[in-house]
């Protein structure tokens, strides 16, 4: 790695030199018009180095191709980020306005993360417990625009180069291997049925094959026949043998030579790069003590909250047996995927009724309810929003897991569908991309701590909304609540105070009433995304912490609905960033007042 980084650094001097030659600029030069054209210049390279980036934007020039991630191209890409960087750092920052010099951090921000991920070597994990390129990839042929022929010959030439991708993968985390990074051994169970979902001998059996069973009007029915036969020969002489490639790697070498280690501390370079992971998801400057406090004292407040329902409910028994209660209890559990569906559906309706008093502005693109994908359902989480390619004719979704029924209980249901569609991911992501005036760099960001923190305050304002009515529901809600809590504490104490796996299964069991499958699940889902699980309570306190300010600031005047737009109609901003955009907001406030 010394000498790729040394190698980096001669070709990110000559890329730099290169870059600030064509770039406008000296002495005189108007600041605000060289940042953007650096932000014009710096989104046109991002699309054509990332077409899946392009296509999901709505830019389809390179929509029949695939990223590079060969170890030369990283390292030019690398050169090019840092040549940006240099740019950005030789702006006057002190001649922009506050929303250009917001603008600028942003963009050092996201360029200073992507450079500090390649030295670190993190494209040598391209995966994670419960997704990763190989399950993105099998999202294809949702993520493309099919309306015309051309758009069926990218979809094609995609599918044929998949095994070239594939095998560049492969090669990266082959040098994981020889230095030590890569996934710990005990999260890869089960990693290659992911894989085994793909390798089919008939092509119509394959998710890939979905976008010809049924053609558009505007395709002529002429060429229907011709596509046909050539995506069935790519599924079978691509796809099939690229994700056969890949399960016999995962099986036969990556699998019995994963490390035994757990934490990321563990890993070469591991304290820096548990820091950095830490910052990059929380975007503080947080210290894992720090915050494994803060998680072990929010654990106590809603454990208090816990036991008061318990009493309202009458239960006579531990806390324990309370939680198995809930795990057991029929009464509890979904009897059909239908009806798992059906829930979700009713809760995420009857909320989308409460949003014109909640919101100002509402984004226009709809949503829609959906079962997690069957190939990756087994490890996946119990729901997530899924965002729709720009200019696509498709919804956003909201999909619910309905594998193994027996562990998604009805009562987290209204704390998980607040979260994952309205009013949380799927209105902020969509509201965020329709916010034209921002540079794309911010329309098409998502950090997670924002993100994450409003999902989970989004369960927290359920109950300003008229949610949780039922004991048992908001005691769902609080569960969900103290999982997240936990997090921060599981999070840290695996990856760097030692905790062992069982550790954090042992805590989550004890302090929530997930299942003890999701439980399995999250557990190796934080093992394998360092510091990942830690934006959602850090963004949650502060948002409601802001919410505090401004109520107290403005007493009578607070509106909440102004509130939700000055926490939104930024896009997705670091935490300190939202702290001044709120401070900006109350004394707007005032003055209006």
């Amino acid at each position: 790695m010394k000498a790729l980084r040394s190698a980096a650094s001669l070709f990110a001097l000559a890329v730099l030199v290169a870059v600030m030659a064509c770039a406008p600029g000296g002495p005189g030069e108007d600041a605000t018009a060289q940042l953007h054209d650096i932000f014009a210049r710096e989104w046109q390279t991002r699309l054509a180095e990332n077409p899946f980036q392009a296509t999901s934007v709505g830019v389809h020039d390179y929509n029949d191709q695939l990223p590079s991630v060969d170890p030369e191209d990283l390292e030019r890409r690398d050169g090019i980020w840092r040549g940006y960087l240099a740019e950005l750092e030789a702006i006057d920052r002190a001649a922009l306005s506050e929303e250009d010099a917001i603008n600028l951090d942003m963009l050092h921000a996201q360029l200073a993360d992507r450079t500090a991920g390649y030295s670190f070597g993190s494209y040598q994990i391209p995966f994670n417990a419960d997704s990763g390129f190989y399950s993105g990839f099998a999202r294809l042929g949702f993520n493309m625009p099919f309306r015309t022929t051309k758009d069926y010959e990218n979809y094609i030439s995609r599918m044929e180069k998949w095994p070239a991708y594939v095998g560049q993968h492969i090669g990266n985390m082959r040098l994981g291997l020889e230095r030590g990074f890569t996934q710990p051994k005990v999260v890869l169970t089960g990693i290659d049925q992911v894989m085994d979902t793909h390798i089919v001998e008939d092509a119509t059996a394959s998710v890939f094959f979905k976008p010809f069973a049924e053609y558009p009007v505007s395709v002529p029915e002429s060429e229907h026949a011709r596509l046909t036969a050539a995506g069935t020969q790519a599924i079978l002489e691509s796809i099939v043998p690229g994700y056969t490639t890949l399960r016999d790697f995962m099986v036969e070498e990556y699998m019995p030579n994963g490390r035994e280690s757990l934490g990321a501390t563990e890993l070469p370079n591991g304290a820096d790069y548990y820091r950095q992971r830490i910052k990059h998801f929380t975007t503080l400057d947080l210290t894992a003590e720090e915050i494994h406090q803060t998680g072990v004292d929010e654990v106590a407040r809603i454990r208090a909250e816990m036991d008061e329902i318990i009493a309202e409910v009458e239960f006579e028994g531990s806390f324990a047996d309370f939680l198995e209660f809930l795990r057991t209890d029929p009464r509890f559990y979904p009897k059909t995927a239908e009806e798992l569906l059906k829930e979700a559906a009713y809760i995420t309706k009857t909320m989308d009724g409460k949003l014109p008093a909640l919101f100002k502005t509402l984004p226009r693109l709809p949503y829609t309810v959906e079962p997690v994908p069957e190939d990756i359902a087994p490890k996946y989480t119990a729901g997530r929003a899924v965002g729709s390619p720009m200019g696509s004719t498709q919804p956003g979704r909201y999909w619910v897991n309905t594998y193994a029924l027996h562990t998604r209980p009805l009562y987290n249901m209204e704390a998980l569908s607040l979260h994952e569609a309205v009013p949380g991911h799927h209105l902020q992501g969509a509201l965020a991309r329709e916010l034209g005036e921002l540079p794309n760099h911010r329309r098409f960001s998502y950090l997670s701590a924002f993100g994450e923190g409003w999902g989970l305050y989004s369960e927290w304002l359920g109950l300003e909304a008229g949610f949780y009515k039922d004991p048992y529901s908001n005691f769902g809600r609080l569960t969900y609540e103290m999982w997240r809590a936990c997090r921060l504490v599981v999070d840290t104490g695996v990856h760097a105070m030692g905790w062992s796996r069982q550790q954090v299964i042992d805590f989550l069991a004890a302090n929530t009433a997930l299942s003890l499958h999701e439980i399995t699940t999250e557990t190796d889902r934080y093992i394998s995304w360092p510091a990942q699980a830690l934006s959602y309570k850090i963004g949650q306190l502060k948002i409601i912490e802001l919410r505090r300010r401004a109520e107290a600031e403005l007493g009578e005047a607070f509106d909440v609905r102004l509130f939700h737009d000055a926490v939104l109609l930024n896009g997705s901003i670091p935490l300190d960033v939202l702290d001044r955009q709120i401070d900006r907001f109350i004394a707007e406030q005032k003055a209006t007042a």
